[in-house]
Order: C-alpha cells, then sequence, then structure tokens
C-alpha cells in the first residue's frame, strides 16, 4: 500500500504531489484543510516512503490510488493533484470515476508534453548519496547543472540518511527516469469521460496549462473549468497558497 498521512476529521481531501515530490511538499496546506476535512497526503509509487518498482505508468497509479481508498475504506473524496499528481488524479478520475466526488488539477492537463527535466535528472546524478556527508555537499555538486537554489531545496528533500553510511534517495531515482516518457505522456481515456465537477487551477506565469489546452479538458471532463492563479508559476501550492488554499476550498464547498 502506498505510503501516507492523514490529518483532521470530515468529508474525505486526497492529495497527490508531483514529480520527484513527496507528500510533505502538502502538509503546510493540508494542516488548514484539516480544520474540516480528513486530509490524506499520500507518496506516489517510487516517490517518498512509498514502495519502488520498475514499473510506472498512470493506468498503474490510478490503481494505486483505487486501492489505498479501498484499505481506508474511504468510498468517494474529493482528490486533489499537482503535476504528475493531477495526471493521476485525472486517471483516477476517469478509471473509477464513483470514487472522486470532485476533481482538483493543479497546472497540468491530459495531453502529452515534451520532455523537460534533462537538468533535474543530471543534477539528481551529479553525485553518489552514499559519498556525500551532508545536504550542503550535495547542493554544490548539483549547483552546476540546477543552480536555482529553491529548486535544489525541493530535490534534497529525498535524500535521507543511510544507517550504512553517507545518503540515500528515498525516490526510485532509475524507475522514473526509466519510465519518465509515459510520464510525460498522456492521460488515457476510459469510457465517456469523467463527469463531475472538475477544476483545473494553472499558475499566471506557468506554461503547463494553454488556453488551447481547455478543449481537450472538456473532451474528457465536461464540467471542468479552468481557474488561473496571477503570479504563480507551476508550483502554484508553493508561490501563492493563499491563493490556492481559497480557490480550492471554495469549490469543494459548493
Amino acid at each position: 500500500m502506498l505510503n501516507h498521512k492523514t490529518y483532521g476529521t470530515g468529508p474525505n481531501l486526497v492529495i497527490l504531489h508531483g514529480l520527484f515530490g513527496m507528500l510533505d511538499n502538502w502538509s503546510t496546506l493540508a494542516r488548514r484543510w484539516a480544520e474540516n476535512y480528513t486530509v490524506t497526503l499520500v507518496d506516489l509509487r517510487n516517490h517518498g516512503r512509498s514502495f519502488h518498482s520498475d514499473e510506472m505508468n498512470y493506468a498503474l497509479m490510478a490503481e494505486d490510488i483505487a486501492a489505498l481508498l479501498e484499505e481506508k475504506s474511504i468510498d468517494e473524496c474529493y482528490l486533489m493533484g499537482h503535476s504528475m499528481g493531477g495526471k493521476v488524479a485525472m486517471q483516477t478520475a476517469l478509471t473509477y470515476p464513483d470514487l472522486v466526488k470532485k476533481l482538483i488539477v493543479v497546472d497540468i492537463t491530459p495531453r502529452q508534453y515534451r520532455p523537460g527535466h534533462n537538468d533535474v535528472f543530471a543534477a539528481l546524478e551529479a553525485f553518489d548519496p552514499a559519498d556525500i556527508s551532508d545536504r550542503k555537499e550535495a547542493a554544490r555538486l548539483m549547483n552546476e547543472y540546477m543552480p536555482n537554489p529553491g529548486v535544489q531545496l525541493f530535490l534534497l528533500k529525498n535524500l535521507a540518511r543511510n544507517p550504512e553510511g553517507g545518503y540515500k534517495w528515498r525516490m526510485n531515482l532509475p524507475a522514473i527516469k526509466a519510465n519518465y516518457e509515459k510520464l510525460t505522456g498522456a492521460v488515457g481515456n476510459f469510457g465517456d469521460g469523467y463527469v463531475g465537477p472538475a477544476l483545473f487551477i494553472r499558475g499566471g506565469n506557468s506554461g503547463y496549462v494553454q488556453d488551447d489546452d481547455v478543449e481537450l479538458i472538456n473532451i474528457l471532463f465536461p464540467q471542468a473549468r479552468v481557474e488561473t492563479v496571477d503570479g504563480a508559476g507551476h508550483w502554484v501550492h508553493a508561490e501563492r497558497p493563499e491563493a490556492l488554499f481559497e480557490i480550492a476550498t471554495n469549490f469543494i464547498g459548493e
């Protein structure tokens, strides 16, 4: 079963992180929603403290979510996902629509994307975690390939101390890299799409959700609407958390 963490009581809200992320990325917002909801943060396969697998695609990851909900006796939930997690959320809603009361997708669409993480893979492969003494050394070694300190910090959250010395990656980096083309691929359509309420939240400074994407979104999610958070890039929840919280909370409460 997927590793997860639960906060609060009330109707179920399940949140899925993005590529190279982990459930902790959403913990601050989760605690706020936990005042009115049972919030479950999830580590997706090959990420965080969840299991490692050589196989990784959106159909399997949707199965993982369905299995987790069954294990936790959750009949339906508000399902939210960011980036890769947004695609997992979309796939779950399309494949298991009865499990999803409302769908919230943050800065991603169902379509295929061009590969664009070469610098991230280079930074992650710039050193052997077992050989470093601390995170500062890891950041220094990353810097040639990924000079952005915010992205460095995000990636280095994946480092965990190795009992045998040095560090190790929590995520299954070889499997993520081997399946990367599938992760940039399109969400599969099953049946007539997801006819429940759906909200797509995009960052105003992000190029992930274009105006031209709205037609495809509405084909698969005919009740969907798109809202823009001005001043936010791809990491909407980190850059404009208050705005995202308000938009998502209002949508859930409608």
